[in-house]
C-alpha cells in the first residue's frame, strides 16, 4: 500500500506489463494498492481508481 497515487500507478503499469495480466489500482483506508484484477472480489470494500491492460497500448507520439 502507498499514499502516493503516481507511485501506485507506476507499479501497476510495470506489474501489468511484466505479468501480462490486468492490474487494478485501488484505494482502501486512505492508501492506494495494486493487485492483479482477477484477485479482487466484488465483496471487497475498495474504490477502484484504474485498471491497466497490458494488451491495450497506445502508440508512442
Amino acid at each position: 500500500m502507498s499514499n502516493d497515487l503516481s507511485l501506485a500507478q507506476h507499479h501497476a503499469f510495470e506489474l501489468a506489463c511484466t505479468l501480462v495480466v490486468l492490474v487494478t489500482v485501488f484505494k482502501a483506508g486512505g492508501a492506494y494498492g495494486v493487485l492483479p484484477s482477477d484477485e479482487l472480489d466484488d465483496d471487497d470494500d475498495l474504490h477502484i481508481i484504474h485498471e491497466f491492460d497490458p494488451h491495450d497500448r497506445e502508440p508512442a507520439h
